[in-house]
């Protein structure tokens, strides 16, 4: 039942972005260029999140438990630290470049255009190597590699 309830919260959500226009990287692009034709409907349906999200806690919060877990699972580290700086840079400067952000970035991949033919599957590379970055550092830390 939970990997179908995420289907569908992933479809809602995917359809969103096709319906508000965010899946088309021009339309990101024109919100990133403050000098030119700077189309502001990206800070329009990002407030729209933003409410929803905020309603959507609030009602969560409200629960003594989620529906389908035994606990909300939280981050513990709250830290802002080189890599998760490092990390945002690196995914804004990819998102102003390209045009797309993960979403958005599945979205258009029935379109099969050649943006997104490179986007996805650098995206993928780039996930891959923070985990095994990571999962590297861990074992450094605990001296099984050096």
């Amino acid at each position: 039942m939970r990997n179908f309830l995420g289907f569908v919260s992933g479809l809602i959500f995917g359809l969103g972005l096709v319906i508000s226009g965010m899946s088309n990287p021009a339309k990101v692009l024109n919100f990133l260029d403050l000098a030119g034709a700077w189309d502001p409907s990206l800070a329009f349906v990002m407030g729209g999140a933003m409410l929803v999200t905020y309603l959507g806690y609030r009602l969560a919060w409200q629960r003594g438990r989620p529906l389908l877990s035994a606990r909300f699972d939280l981050p513990c580290d709250r830290s802002v630290d080189r890599p998760l700086i490092v990390g945002a840079a690196l995914f804004g400067i990819g998102w102003g470049i390209g045009g797309f952000c993960p979403g958005p970035a599945w979205t258009a991949l029935p379109l099969l255009s050649s943006g997104i033919l490179v986007f996805l599957p650098m995206m993928l590379v780039g996930l891959w190597l923070g985990s095994y970055g990571k999962n590297l550092s861990i074992l450094a830390s605990k001296g099984i590699v050096r």
